[in-house]
């Protein structure tokens, strides 16, 4: 598990503002929001991702039946705030099995999202047809939300992406026939409104997803 924060569109180190740079640096892609090191599961660690959030922090809710909170991580800084967030969640797959499911949410740009898609980013717009009809759709904070499917992600995962609040949204599922969750109009709450009931939240072992 990292102890460090790294870049989002890699996963390399990255440098600190210091006297020369007012951003943390990565030597690939120069200025970025830096990934914060990623803790267990626990409401608590939800609570300070939440907390510090400047984007969504999605997440469906009430889970899906049989399915578990399973890990959480944002890029930015105590300065900045996060720019970017992951909620990872997973359970009983459509088609049996287990199924995964990560949600990032991001500022144009920062490139998390991609990085977990396994694609070249750092957006999905290049890899999206927003001229043909969504190929899923979520109802995000009670808003009817279109997905598309992204071309040219892995094949051992389906990816999803649109625009929720004016920001990116993607949606990344292992497997990819697990993908078909994302066909019963999923219902996702941004965590910053959300209430007390979150205490509640079942959380299982940490996604190796998040580590990738």
């Amino acid at each position: 598990m990292r102890g460090e924060p790294s870049c989002p569109k890699c996963g390399g180190r990255v440098r600190a503002p210091g006297l020369f740079a007012d951003a943390w640096q990565c030597d690939v892609h120069g200025a970025v929001y830096p990934l914060q090191p990623v803790i267990p599961p626990s409401v608590e660690a939800l609570g300070v991702v939440v907390n510090r959030a400047q984007v969504p922090v999605w997440m469906p809710w009430p889970l899906p039946v049989g399915w578990l909170f399973t890990g959480v991580a944002y890029a930015g800084d105590d300065r900045s705030g996060g720019r970017a967030t992951a909620v990872a969640c997973s359970g009983p797959g459509p088609l049996g099995g287990i199924g995964e499911l990560l949600l990032v949410a991001e500022e144009l740009g920062v490139g998390l999202g991609a990085r977990f898609a396994g694609m070249d980013g750092p957006d999905p717009g290049p890899h999206i047809e927003v001229d043909r009809a969504p190929h899923a759709k979520v109802l995000a904070a009670g808003r009817p939300t279109p997905l598309w499917h992204v071309a040219d992600a892995p094949p051992d995962r389906a990816v999803f992406a649109g625009e929720a609040r004016g920001l990116w949204l993607w949606a990344i599922v292992w497997p990819e026939q697990s993908g078909l969750l994302l066909y019963d109009e999923l219902v996702l709450t941004d965590l910053r409104d959300a209430g007390a009931e979150v205490e509640l939240l079942p959380c299982g072992a940490l996604s190796p997803r998040l580590l990738s």
